[in-house]
Parts: structure tokens; C-alpha cells; sequence
């Protein structure tokens, strides 16, 4: 493995760059998942993201970040968007975008999210923010290695998980609040969900809405992770 993956205090950071959409695919009814071949790419760390940005004709801008769902090794950077109705990015990769089509994109960002490829993984994602997670569970699996990641997915229903086929099996579990699933009955994230995960771990990276991130990051400290260990991803709307 190159040491570019083994230290997320270097981890890697790319500028501006022109993407050509290659694939446009729905993952569920609010999500898309868009792949782009990028020019001059600088290789990702799991877990790390990129900025999209829109350029009117008459010079108005709008950004957003969005996780990286692919492998380090996959040739196409791999975005999964959920489409929020005043989102004025999503909107458009969900609707406008096609196969062809050229985006200013800058990437890979971030350092303390992104997973080194070689710790011992708790990864706990709900709804869409199981995409960096899955960056993350690929990888592991490409290093023959699945076992260095444990994904637990929670969300509403099986509708709103995106990924949830890739979600399931090894120690994976999917947490779904509203329909059962053959290895639990339908209900919130709980403690005793998370106790046969933890031990053995020594990261655990959390990423979701604000109340999701909060209330799994207090359900891991009651079963004695310290905070130094868990790394913490919020997502949402913005303003």
C-alpha cells in the first residue's frame, strides 16, 4: 500500500479540475449517483470530497461538497447526491446533468474523515451519509481485507439507504427505523446494536444529519469509545 494511504495527517489535496460525466444512474427516488472521469486526478483517501461548482452565464456560482463513494483504485470518481428541492446543485446533478457533460470540480478535500486503509473500522452512516463509508468498505474489500471495516446503515426504510445491497454481509448490519430486516425488527439505532461492533476497533468514523451524528456519537462513549477515537461527519442543507 503507498504511503499516501497510510497517514491521513498528509492526506492528499487536489485543486480545480474539469470532470466529463461518464455515468448517470438513480440509487433511490432522492439520490443519484453521478461518476466522473477527472483530468489530472489526484488519488483520494477514503472518506475525503469534493466541491462541484455551477457557473451561470451571467457569472452567479453555487458549490457544494459531496462524499466520494469510490475506491482509491476505481479510475472514475463516484458521487452519490441526494437531491434536495432547493438545493440549487443537486437539483441540477439530479436533473439536468447527462452522460457527456463537463463540471468544474476541486478535490479530494479533507484529512480527519478520510480512513488510512489500515485501522481496525467502526463506520456508522444514516441515510446518504453511508456514502464515505462506502469509499471506505470498498477499499477494504479491494485489500482482501473486508474485515477492517464494519458498516452499520441506518435509515427510515430500504428506499432511503442508498448502497444497501453493498451494505449487507460480513459484520455489516442495516438499522432500518421503519421496516424490519431479516436480522432486526424495525427501530431506532440502538446501543445494543453497536456492542457487538465495537471491540477490536480503533476508529470509529460517524457521518449523518446533525442529530444522527450526535446521538450514535453519545450511544458509542456509553459503551466506553473514547471521544479521541471517533470521528464525526455532519451533513445537511445549507443556507
Amino acid at each position: 500500500m503507498s504511503e499516501l494511504l497510510r497517514s491521513t495527517t498528509d492526506a492528499p489535496t487536489g485543486g480545480w479540475r474539469t470532470a466529463t460525466v461518464r455515468k448517470v444512474a438513480r440509487r433511490t427516488e432522492r439520490t443519484v449517483v453521478v461518476r466522473l472521469d477527472i483530468a489530472d486526478r489526484v488519488p483520494h483517501m477514503p472518506g475525503q470530497h469534493y466541491v462541484v461548482r455551477l457557473t451561470a452565464d451571467d457569472g452567479y456560482t453555487a458549490s457544494r461538497s459531496y462524499s466520494v463513494a469510490s475506491s482509491p483504485s476505481d479510475p472514475l470518481v463516484e458521487l452519490c447526491v441526494e437531491r434536495l428541492e432547493d438545493g440549487e446543485v443537486s437539483s441540477y446533478l439530479a436533473d439536468v446533468v447527462e452522460v457527456g457533460d463537463e463540471l468544474e470540480v476541486r478535490g479530494p478535500i479533507g484529512g480527519w474523515f478520510a480512513w488510512d486503509g489500515v485501522a481496525p473500522t467502526l463506520a456508522i452512516g444514516g441515510g446518504t451519509g453511508v456514502v464515505p463509508l462506502i469509499s471506505m468498505l470498498r477499499h477494504a474489500r479491494e485489500l482482501e481485507h473486508p474485515d477492517l471495516v464494519c458498516l452499520v446503515a441506518a435509515a427510515r426504510t430500504a428506499a432511503d439507504l442508498p448502497y444497501s445491497d453493498e451494505a449487507m454481509g460480513d459484520c455489516n448490519l442495516v438499522a432500518l427505523s421503519r421496516e424490519d430486516t431479516p436480522s432486526r425488527p424495525a427501530g431506532r439505532l440502538t446501543s445494543a446494536d453497536l456492542a457487538p461492533h465495537v471491540a477490536g476497533r480503533e476508529l470509529f468514523f460517524v457521518c449523518g444529519s446533525a442529530l444522527f451524528a450526535e446521538a450514535v456519537s453519545r450511544l458509542l462513549v456509553e459503551l466506553g469509545v473514547t471521544t479521541t477515537a471517533i470521528r464525526v461527519e455532519r451533513f445537511g442543507p445549507t443556507s
